[in-house]
């Protein structure tokens, strides 16, 4: 999927994820071409589902959501309709930021983010524990965010 991107691609991708609101002419510089192909390069890349969408970043500690933690999650049961059912109502917990299925000693790891560890708990005992086919959780606290992965990802591009 990655040989359909020419070196040219790859730095206006590497623009967008740095600043998805700098404009097209500001790209076009960066990469050495005019308004309109890198236009319609950019076009092309969201057609081609290598650009799934725009947004904004928020500033979690300005929100008060500065509490994260990071769940694992063992299911009772793993047969592919319980996973469904498990994959669609965890997307409806908002302080779930991510989820991904694991392999290894758990079934999933969450990120969740609240205010604090009050509404954490509350999260876990009201949202996350009843989550379909939970059968038990670990919760583990972190202390500091180093860097999240926001503009990371333009440097592996």
């Amino acid at each position: 999927m990655t040989a359909e991107l020419d070196a040219i691609d790859r730095r206006i991708l590497a623009a967008l994820v740095r600043d998805a609101r700098q404009p097209v002419a500001e790209i076009a510089r960066h990469v050495g071409l005019s308004k309109t192909p890198v236009a319609q390069r950019i076009r092309r890349l969201e057609d081609g589902g290598f650009i799934t969408g725009y947004r904004a970043e928020l500033s979690p500690a300005r929100l008060g959501l500065t509490h994260v933690a990071f769940v694992e999650v063992r299911l009772s049961d793993t047969r592919e309709s319980a996973l469904r059912k498990f994959n669609v109502a965890v997307r409806a917990i908002p302080e779930i930021e991510e989820c991904h299925m694991i392999a290894g000693g758990f079934d999933y790891l969450l990120k969740v983010r609240s205010h604090d560890i009050a509404d954490y708990r509350r999260v876990m005992g009201e949202r996350i524990s009843a989550l379909p086919y939970v059968n038990a959780t670990s919760t583990y606290v972190a202390m500091e965010t180093v860097f999240e992965a926001g503009n990371k990802t333009a440097d592996m591009i």
